[in-house]
């Protein structure tokens, strides 16, 4: 309630100080932008409009655009072009189509070929949504890096330049070490140490394409020199090094 009231008046300020008469959001916000337009007709006796746009939802009714360590930003020093590129190329198969046909200039002749493929053959369709995507945002040169980075790692590759990553320092050292717990905390890859521990138990976690079962597995120092890396399912790989 108290929300509205303050979208609402936020609308009239705009309107009343600079003439701003329209107010663009998502469907879900139509009430709050209807509630401006009422207050602006009876406060002014003037005319003001909305514009809604449909939210972007996944297959179960959820916005899009979060992962575990927040939203997915266009900004590339919070999003690095290698993140945004796992992130569409990770969307759940019935995603896919929807948001090639929103988010692209894939030509819709292309996309409706792409909309015909099942199983493991999807994964085309989500490299062509991801690549697109990071081409749009970041460049071709950016797109490009993403792309050949996550693909050399899924084949077993050792291109981690374009790797998200996390520099140790020695403050996060205790008697010359750390936890792979530890450092999937810094890295914000798990949000608790409960969480963490069950994925190693599962043998969800690996360190250097070794997989990992004890949850008190810690890297040195010395290995930090030289980077590790930390892979959380299929999907996730993380650098760390030492600062």
């Amino acid at each position: 309630f108290n929300y509205m009231i303050m979208q609402s008046y936020d609308f009239y300020s705009l309107y009343q100080r600079y003439g701003c008469n329209l107010q663009f959001g998502g469907d879900d916000q139509w009430s709050n932008m209807i509630g401006g337009m009422e207050l602006i007709r009876r406060k002014l006796g003037k005319e003001a409009n909305a514009m809604t746009i449909t939210l972007l939802t996944n297959s179960e009714g959820k916005k899009m655009g979060k992962t575990q360590k927040g939203a997915v930003w266009l900004d590339a020093e919070k999003t690095t072009p290698y993140e945004f590129y796992q992130y569409w190329r990770n969307v759940d198969d019935g995603d896919v189509i929807k948001c090639m046909k929103l988010l692209t200039f894939i030509p819709m002749e292309e996309i409706n070929e792409y909309a015909k493929l099942e199983g493991a053959d999807l994964n085309k369709a989500k490299e062509a949504l991801a690549y697109s995507l990071t081409e749009l945002v970041h460049g071709e040169e950016e797109a490009d890096k993403a792309q050949t980075a996550a693909k050399a790692l899924f084949a077993g590759g050792s291109d981690d330049s374009n790797m998200p990553s996390t520099e140790v320092t020695c403050d996060d050292l205790e008697d010359g070490k750390i936890t792979v717990l530890a450092l999937m905390i810094k890295a914000g890859m798990i949000k608790s140490n409960g969480e963490g521990r069950r994925l190693i138990q599962q043998g969800g976690v690996s360190l250097d394409d070794e997989k990992i079962t004890d949850v008190f597995t810690t890297v040195t120092e010395e290995q930090l020199k030289n980077s590790v890396i930390v892979k959380k399912g299929k999907k996730v790989f993380h650098k760390f090094t030492l600062a």
